[in-house]
């Protein structure tokens, strides 16, 4: 059954999605495309990015905000709004309702990253900590809306969300009408569901492709079901999409309309990561990079032109540190080794002479001499260096050996 068949009975229709877009102009940005040129030639087509990093607060999730309060009755707006989110939606929320002149409260886990916590709060909403985890915050908004009267803004399951959420695929259309495949990260399913509805009404041609964490995919076990299941522990860096169940209101729609749902590593997402700050100079979180990822994974098999939609930039520094150092190991452009050697006056200079030849860069050194493991002369000692690539990592490893260190890890 395709969306033509059923548009009269869906949640959400190109005409939701229409007024969505009238009733943003002036509050959203049309975001910029930019093209990738390392892409378009890893895919053998040209490769767009659709930059919603650079919306508003940093995300998508601003659009789908302001839609469903703007929708709300006057006296729903009386009572205020609350939110439970780690971080984008939360932001979307805070700025929707300042613009609007609702008061908005909103959830937040205690292990939030500072910026997200204060940047939430400079938009205008108050912040309340609460829970380790997104459901336990969940749960707190929730029932803080039943006690207050507070009309709770789900982030991703209510069809005014993802109509606005929709207003993306209509700009990609306009920017790029040549496009044959949007890629697009999928948590709860809002942003996927939104652009599915959109580029499905006037382009069925084109191909939409989710993409999840493969630690946090709780659609494809879902899609097999016929139905939302929930998945135990969701896993991943990428905590824009880190959802352990599907919204209901998305589920039929991706259901029907999103051609394929992939899943991407962790290292995927890493190198996803790295590439789009280094190539595009984009800072994107790795929520926003998993589109990315996706290509890098598996290039040959993505129909081009293609936008990946980058969906929002707001990654903590201290994570992003994190990130760029695992995507560089990915890469094989950064090397932890463990050796031992004999302790004696001069050996870690004749050891670090070997990798000079190798041209190795040390960042860093760790030296142990006390250790139960290791032999009244041994020493052990870390490095972490600064590489050039698989080969060049195999090289300095033959090099160690060849030097007649024992290398441990």
């Amino acid at each position: 059954m395709n969306y033509r068949e059923t548009q009269s009975v869906a949640p959400v229709t190109l005409d939701d999605v229409r007024g969505a877009q009238k009733m943003l102009s002036g509050v959203a940005r049309v975001t910029a495309m930019e093209g990738s040129r390392h892409l378009t030639q890893l895919v053998g087509a040209p490769v767009h990015f659709k930059c919603e990093n650079l919306q508003r607060t940093g995300s998508f999730k601003l659009r789908g905000a302001y839609v469903r309060i703007a929708g709300l009755l006057p006296e729903e707006r009386a009572a205020g709004v609350v939110a439970a989110s780690a971080g984008n939606h939360a932001q979307g929320v805070a700025l929707a309702s300042s613009l609007l002149g609702v008061r908005s409260t909103v959830f937040m886990p205690k292990g939030a990253p500072l910026p997200k916590i204060s940047a939430t709060k400079e938009y205008g909403a108050e912040v309340r900590l609460h829970g380790q985890v997104v459901d336990e915050t969940l749960a707190a908004a929730q029932e803080y809306a039943a006690e207050t009267g507070a009309v709770f803004i789900h982030p991703f399951d209510h069809p005014d969300i993802i109509a606005g959420q929709g207003t993306v695929g209509l700009e990609i259309l306009e920017q790029c009408p040549e496009v044959r495949t949007i890629v697009v990260g999928i948590g709860g399913g809002g942003l996927a569901a939104g652009v599915a509805i959109a580029v499905k009404a006037l382009r069925p041609d084109v191909r939409v492709v989710g993409v999840q964490a493969a630690g946090a995919a709780a659609y494809p076990p879902s899609l097999a079901a016929g139905r939302p299941v929930s998945i135990e522990n969701p896993a991943t860096m990428a905590d824009g999409i880190k959802v352990g169940r599907p919204g209901d209101v998305p589920f039929g729609i991706i259901g029907e309309l999103v051609d394929e749902v992939r899943t991407v590593t962790e290292d995927e997402l890493s190198a996803a990561l790295l590439l789009c700050l280094e190539r595009a100079k984009l800072v994107v979180e790795p929520a926003g990079a998993s589109p990315v990822a996706a290509l890098l994974s598996d290039p040959d098999s993505i129909e081009g032109p293609v936008v990946a939609l980058l969906s929002g930039g707001n990654v903590d520094p201290l994570l992003l540190q994190g990130i760029l150092r695992h995507g560089m190991a990915a890469q094989g452009r950064y090397l932890a080794v463990r050796l031992r050697l004999t302790d004696r006056p001069g050996a870690l200079a004749t050891l670090l002479g070997v990798l000079s030849v190798v041209d190795a860069n040390v960042l860093d050194v760790s030296h142990v001499r006390t250790d139960p493991r290791l032999g009244l002369t041994e020493a052990e000692v870390e490095l972490h260096l600064e590489t050039k690539g698989p080969a060049h990592c195999a090289e300095v490893g033959r090099a160690l050996r060849t030097a007649g260190y024992t290398v441990i890890d």
